[in-house]
């Protein structure tokens, strides 16, 4: 070993110390792990909004909010969907409303900067759709730009080729509120009453309230919208009363007791949008409670005020008792034991949506928040499952079964494809994402490479099977879904870096025969490694696959990619070593005295190319993994 190597292995024991002594300090007292999810600022806009439609804006600190989004602007005037990504159009229009809404005026610098900065990218006729409907809401855009959703869809049933139930789960949860909202065309006057004509950059009296066109087979849809627009105008919408009123039962029969839709905001904030427009008290307390779980969401500080778009407490407490053990935390710690009993606690026992298509699955999965009924997710599910299998608590013979159960939920929750999807199976009608009201490219939720490799890990770190048909066509699909490069598509977390770390976890366990495989896979992670050690892939490498694996050097990313090179080498054998110790170095030199890392850069997603998430235990709980996982295996 040259006298490096032996200088950072020197340094290894301590900075894992220093990070079990962080996490394990801030464990909440009822045994879980939680920090903030981070988006851009469109979700605390839009809750600003929905505030002032119920007049319920002075019961909450929403002048903070103005500081929130104020501190969030950019000096180029503009609101970021991701850090340093230069501004984007639709983000910064919601701010500019948001702060106009707080009672800022259009002569304030930081509104000036902004409009210069919206306009001269197209202004509110470029924006999203989801941007235009908040603006319909309170009359600063027309709902002829709008796309029509008819009520009757509601009622369509479960064995038609197309119902509700082949939206993913976000869509559902978030579009059902919409059929009603999108029906009665509400537009609200908030106090203060505002309009938002300087951002129109053809001037206000020149806008064309009309759906974009794509000049191709899908300005169809174009048409149809125009159709049901003519239907709507003269009353000729078939099923109309029914479907609002199946959509409302839908809603409510949804609501958690804590007051949450989906444990999502944007269905949250649908779900209360829709009510108001049914005309429900806000005294009422359905709405009462909604509003409640709105405030459950935001983060309030001394001076400011910002709301997460969901929270991740059973996934960030499932990661921490993974990285505490895996880096030498005894399993029968009491901070595992209590991690571990909160998690039983969270197992889901009902039936949620996705037993609309799956007929065979029994409930007990997991979902990713303190309550959330209707949609447990295969990813928490796996993940629990194996942070559970790494602790020893007192009931062993409940945890045992309560893994069991889980792992056969998700076995039933195998796709076509071979592979698994987040929240449901065989979710995957493509044409959804080429409608107009379709801009975000969210509304399936398919088989994809890194949640298939989540559950073929736990299957490899249970020592548990499936039928052999459906592990080989598990198998087949990963395989398949291997780039040319070398890489794997990273859905949920930024990009291929994530997507190929999860892969080699997953092979290097359930098929060390595919060498040429695994070792394709680490070849990749090896010719993307930075200059100074670490790893890094800018959200821009969805939309560029050039950027693929290129970005600053991130502790999050980094660990991935040692994650990745640490199960292949077990694999392939000495291989790597040098990138491996370098990127160990990166973590070493990078922490912080108290155990932490620090970054800026968004490495979770949301949406590939228009909604990204920071996950701020992702730079403690990963590296910390990997540390663990190094220590072991060259110690």
């Amino acid at each position: 070993m040259q006298t490096q190597d032996r200088v950072i292995a020197s340094k290894i024991p301590t900075a894992i110390t220093a990070s079990q002594n962080y996490l394990l300090s801030i464990q909440y007292p009822e045994g879980y792990w939680w920090a903030e999810l981070e988006s851009n600022v469109t979700i605390t806009a839009e809750v600003v909004l929905l505030h002032k439609i119920w007049g319920t804006d002075n019961t909450r600190p929403l002048h903070k909010a103005e500081k929130y989004l104020r501190s969030q602007q950019r000096v180029h005037g503009g609101w970021e969907l991701f850090y340093n990504d230069g501004g984007d159009l639709s983000t910064s229009v919601e701010a500019y409303m948001a702060l106009k809404l707080l009672g800022v005026p259009e002569s304030d610098p930081a509104m000036l900067k902004a409009r210069d900065f919206i306009v001269k990218r197209g202004g509110i006729s470029k924006t999203r759709i989801f941007t235009k409907f908040h603006l319909a809401l309170i009359g600063c855009y027309s709902w002829r730009g709008i796309p029509s959703l008819p009520p009757w869809v509601m009622l369509l049933p479960e064995n038609f080729w197309f119902n509700i139930y082949e939206l993913s789960s976000w869509a559902r949860s978030s579009t059902v509120p919409l059929l009603i909202v999108f029906d009665k065309k509400p537009v609200y006057v908030t106090n203060p009453a505002i309009c938002l004509k300087e951002l129109y950059a053809e001037g206000v009296e020149n806008v064309k309230y009309e759906l974009p066109r794509n000049h191709d087979w899908t300005d169809i849809f174009v048409g149809l919208d125009e159709a049901f627009k003519f239907a709507e105008n003269f009353n000729l919408i078939p099923f109309r009363e029914a479907g609002i009123q199946a959509a409302e039962r839908w809603i409510l029969e949804r609501q958690e007791v804590s007051g949450d839709w989906g444990g999502i905001i944007p269905a949250m904030l649908n779900s209360m949008l829709a009510l108001r427009s049914l005309g429900y008290d806000v005294n009422d307390p359905i709405i009462s409670r909604g509003l409640q779980a709105i405030d459950n969401f935001a983060i309030e500080t001394t001076d400011t005020y910002c709301v997460q778009p969901c929270i991740s407490p059973v996934w960030d407490t499932a990661w921490v008792m993974r990285s505490l053990i895996e880096s030498g935390v005894a399993p029968d710690h009491p901070a595992i034991v209590r991690g571990g009993e909160w998690l039983l606690q969270k197992q889901i026992f009902d039936y949620g949506d996705w037993a609309v298509k799956n007929k065979l699955g029994q409930p007990g999965a997991w979902a990713f928040e303190f309550e959330n009924r209707f949609y447990p997710d295969v990813d928490d599910t796996a993940v629990v499952v194996m942070a559970l299998a790494l602790a020893k608590l007192p009931n062993e013979k409940l945890k045992q079964a309560a893994m069991t159960r889980a792992i056969n939920w998700v076995a039933t929750m195998q796709c076509q494809g071979g592979g698994w999807a987040a929240f449901d199976m065989d979710n995957d009608q493509d044409w959804l994402n080429l409608l107009p009201y379709s801009d975000l490219k969210a509304m399936i939720d398919p088989n994809t490479a890194d949640v298939t490799s989540r559950v073929l890990e736990m299957l490899g770190c249970c020592d548990t099977s499936i039928n052999e048909d459906d592990f080989h066509r598990a198998l087949d699909y990963l395989l398949r879904e291997q780039e040319p490069p070398g890489c794997w598509f990273g859905r949920w977390g930024v990009n291929y870096i994530y997507g190929t770390s999860g892969a080699l976890s997953a092979l290097a366990l359930i098929a060390p025969q595919q060498r040429q495989s695994i070792k394709r896979g680490a070849n990749w992670l090896v010719s993307c490694q930075n200059p100074d050690g670490g790893w890094g892939e800018t959200c821009q490498s969805y939309k560029d696959p050039s950027l693929k694996g290129k970005g600053n050097s991130t502790a999050s990313q980094t660990a991935w990619a040692l994650i990745g090179l640490l199960a292949a080498a077990e694999v392939v054998g000495d291989f790597a070593q040098d990138a491996i110790q370098r990127g160990v170095n990166y973590l070493v030199t990078t922490q912080h005295t108290d155990g932490t890392w620090n970054e800026d850069e968004f490495t979770g997603t949301g949406f590939p190319c228009h909604f990204y998430l920071k996950y701020h235990f992702y730079q403690q709980y990963f590296p910390l993994l990997a540390l663990g996982r190094y220590q072991k295996q060259f110690a």
